[in-house]
């Protein structure tokens, strides 16, 4: 199959760079052409719009931030339907909701298009090293079709039925996730306000039943004041808003959703949106008064 790639950021470039080291043919397109380079270097095919993108490729992923991304890469200028053929399959791996996937699913389907909604989980680290998790909903026959190139991603691969059904997975995913971060960040300002330290806080956290990606990985990031992104927490935030949203549509009690989507609400407007998801300590500290760097 050959493959094309929308969206080279700090998820994408590793995710289209594991592609191409499994022989895809591959052609990527992203709006700053340096971020394309190091591919071009592996022998990569670089377009010039999304279109070109599409008519080189039988299968099209798209690794945007949020659905006004993917409507301008699919239906504006230059866009992926202007190069496409009849039997294209699109693969968005954004995240944004249930209801977007739908929307897409059917718009491209009047043009011959097939459509899998296939958000990520893993972070940068997940995509670096190809062991992400991918929700995927859609057909099933075209799911099993493009595969392969998922596997090329991803070390877990879970169907989970109609279009839309990915999204809403990743959703869920993103209420545990952000629940955990918060709750590394409270049990971190108690331990160092009460004088704990921080070896014997992660010793614990990481060897008992809290253990949890969030505590391997970012806690220690935390306790060393590293804040730069592997996930952005404007970019949760934007995940936490299609949560409460969906969440109302459907009359589903979520509390801590709520109370952690105010928080990440805190923190983009300190103007730490592109810090990693981890920069909720920021708010903490606010909170508490005190840097507890």
């Amino acid at each position: 199959m050959r493959v094309g790639f929308i969206g080279l950021g700090i998820m994408g470039s590793p995710m289209a760079t594991n592609i191409a080291r499994k022989g895809f043919p591959l052609t990527v397109y992203n709006r700053t052409k340096s971020k394309a380079e190091p591919l071009a270097e592996m022998g990569v095919s670089i377009a010039s719009s999304p279109s070109e993108v599409a008519r080189s490729s039988d299968v099209v992923i798209g690794m945007v931030t949020d659905a006004p991304d993917v409507e301008a890469i699919l239906f504006g200028p230059g866009g992926v339907v202007e190069g496409a053929r009849e039997g294209l399959v699109f693969i968005d791996m954004s995240t944004n909701s249930p209801e977007h996937a739908k929307s897409f699913a059917a718009r491209l389907a009047k043009a011959g298009i097939e459509f899998l909604d296939a958000p990520v989980t893993g972070g940068d680290k997940g995509a670096r090293e190809g062991t992400l998790t991918i929700m995927v909903g859609g057909r099933r026959e075209t799911f099993e079709a493009v595969r392969p190139v998922l596997e090329a991603m991803g070390k877990v691969i879970v169907y989970g039925g109609d279009v839309g059904s990915g999204q809403l997975l990743k959703l869920c995913n993103q209420i545990v996730v952000g629940i955990d971060m918060m709750a590394v960040a409270e049990a971190l300002t108690l331990a160092r306000g009460a004088g704990v330290s921080d070896e014997a806080l992660l010793t614990v956290l990481s060897s008992g039943a809290a253990n949890s990606f969030t505590v391997q990985y970012y806690l220690p990031k935390i306790m060393k004041g590293d804040l730069e992104p592997g996930f952005k927490a404007a970019h949760l935030r934007k995940d936490l808003r299609y949560v409460m949203d969906l969440a109302s549509r459907i009359h589903a009690p979520l509390p801590g959703s709520s109370i952690l989507l105010q928080l990440y609400e805190s923190l983009v407007a300190k103007g730490l949106g592109d810090k990693g998801t981890q920069a909720l300590i920021k708010v903490y500290e606010d909170l508490s008064g005190s840097s507890i760097h």
